[in-house]
């Protein structure tokens, strides 16, 4: 079958340098901490500029997953890291990377070191400053992409990287990329999101969007330009990088992101303001050496793909004699480019689980069916669940049994059970509420498969406090956790959606105890079911007909 290390992106000698050298740093601040000569206090700055924080329980290890690209073997390093350093597990988060929760401190040098070996690092996945840039998690592979985001992912990552000018910004930063009109990235609700279109021309560049975000204050971005062709890449993101650091709020964290300053600046005049620095500084050294772009576009080349048959007889019969293989390919599977093959999603949902949550053997597993069945390469999507991108529609069968024995073949995906949920107050120390109870018991409660394609497409996003981290704002049904006075509520929002029609989600009014909260789902999505028009989904029966029905059943009902 498919072998290789797939279309990942390889380090060149200063890649390998810097991320050394940075381990190095890193191990020396750690013996100092460890010694009493850093307090906790000096010591946070540097462990948060290389992806390390201090949770309720433990310190935290936020690993790098660059466009959301792994290979079998990073895969592999990172089961092993899950396995000796931690307790047999990790987290896959909304910015496509992985998180440790139980780490030692004094481990963290050696797991870095690991990290190296296979081309990874956790460098700017905290702090101020620019963090992982993330992509269409079928990228390079799907039927409606102009083109592949990856090699502008990786451009915008390396300009990035240690960025003397943009190390301390006012605030985190992040950046968005995607290659179809379909957005399956958020870029709308990113710092800056990039959407890869053609002009009348037909030549390919960017409409750039700045000023989304989720938090206290969600805001969808603004388009400040409709097209920007493709060589003016980083001369036009530097310029949005200077206004922002130099007009950005530093005297109150809360309102120190790049969505407040073109809002209360106002969308033209921030476009403004980018454009006239642009003008100023776009003929610099800003265009990339045509080797260098040459050496990244190289890494995303398409892999050997075979002629193979778009309905081979396997794939068929098994799809018409069996309907949990049917009810698989329906939810879990995705158009490719490339006739004969397949994109197949790995729910990382399995019921009454831990969304995002993979053990080790699991790790160790995907790696090998990827070498097996896609090339050797592993996606992972910001809605916390794996990709094999380029696997052929004949290998299906095998591949749903192979992923049946590890439980991760929940046939979920885009369903009510395909929870975005953040670690909440059994970790973070941030959380005013637990998340992760309430989701498992929303699965549970809505476990049965037909149950989940009769009610079709639900994006539910649960958040344990106000900073969003699991995107309640653009859930269909939005949850959020809140303190009261020492008790658990949950507030609930409807109508927010992540795609190209992005909307944020209204909230519907007072919230719900802990005990009430799951009952509370069920009444919306009965009242959702009962309205319905045909086939509609969730998100169109509310906008056809308002929160109204959705408030007088819920607060009647409860």
């Amino acid at each position: 079958m498919a072998g290789g290390q797939g279309s990942v992106y390889r380090y060149d000698e200063y890649d390998r340098t810097l991320v050394a050298e940075r381990t190095r740093q890193f191990r020396g601040q750690v013996q100092r901490r460890l010694a009493g000569e850093l307090t906790e206090e000096e010591f946070r700055p540097l462990r948060l500029m290389n992806g390390l924080y201090l949770q309720i329980h433990a310190y935290m290890l936020r690993v790098a997953v660059p466009h959301g690209m792994l290979s079998s073997a990073q895969m592999r390093k990172l089961a092993y890291i899950a396995r000796r350093y931690d307790k047999g597990y990790g987290h896959f988060t909304t910015r496509q990377n992985i998180q440790y929760n139980w780490p030692k401190l004094e481990d963290i040098p050696d797991i870095l070191e690991d990290l190296a070996e296979v081309e990874m690092h956790a460098i700017q996945t905290s702090g101020n400053c620019i963090r992982n840039t993330t992509a269409d998690q079928y990228a390079g592979a799907a039927a409606d992409e102009i083109e592949d985001p990856r090699v502008a992912c990786e451009i915008i990552r390396q300009w990035s990287t240690l960025h003397p000018e943009f190390t301390f910004l006012p605030r985190k930063f992040k950046i968005a990329v995607t290659g179809s009109p379909n957005d399956r990235a958020a870029v709308r609700l990113h710092d800056i999101g990039l959407v890869i279109i053609r002009d009348g021309g037909g030549d390919i560049g960017y409409r750039v969007m700045v000023g989304g975000g989720l938090g206290r204050t969600p805001f969808i971005a603004k388009t400040i330009r409709e097209f920007l062709p493709k060589r003016y890449l980083l001369s036009y993101m530097e310029a949005i990088m200077r206004v922002y650091n130099q007009l950005g709020r530093r005297d109150n964290k809360f309102k120190a992101r790049i969505k407040i300053l073109v809002h209360e600046t106002g969308a033209d005049e921030f476009a403004r303001l980018v454009e006239d620095e642009w003008r100023r500084i776009k003929d610099g050294p800003y265009d990339l050496p045509a080797q260098e772009m040459a050496r990244i576009e190289a890494c995303f080349q398409p892999p050997p793909y075979e002629e193979a048959d778009d309905a081979p007889s396997e794939f068929e019969d098994l799809q018409a004699g069996d309907p949990e293989f049917a009810r698989w390919v329906l939810t879990n599977l995705a158009p490719h480019k490339r006739p004969g093959y397949a994109i197949v999603n790995l729910s990382l949902k399995p019921e009454g689980g831990v969304p995002g949550d993979a053990t080790a053997d699991q790790m160790d597993a995907v790696a090998e069916l990827a070498e097996r069945f896609s090339f050797g390469e592993i996606r992972v999507t910001h809605e916390q669940n794996l990709v094999l991108a380029d696997v052929r529609k004949a290998d299906l069968p095998v591949l749903w049994q192979e992923l049946r024995a590890i439980d991760l073949a929940t046939p979920n995906i885009s369903l009510v059970t395909d929870i975005i949920c953040c670690p909440g107050l059994d970790y973070c120390g941030l959380a005013t509420a637990r998340s992760i109870p309430v989701a498992q018991r929303i699965s549970k409660r809505f476990a049965d498969l037909k149950l989940q394609n009769n009610i079709g497409e639900l994006r539910l996003k649960i958040s344990g406090c106000i900073n969003a981290c699991g995107h309640h704002h653009v859930g269909h049904i939005g949850i959020l956790g809140l303190d009261r006075k020492g008790e658990e509520y949950y507030q609930i929002t409807l109508g927010g959606h992540a795609g190209e029609d992005t909307s944020i989600g209204k909230v519907i009014g007072p919230s719900f105890s802990e005990e009430a909260i799951v009952d509370a789902v069920a009444t919306i999505v009965n009242t959702y079911v009962d309205l319905r028009d045909g086939d509609e989904r969730f998100i169109d029966t509310y906008r056809r007909v308002g929160e109204k029905p959705f408030k007088e059943n819920l607060y009647a009902a409860h």
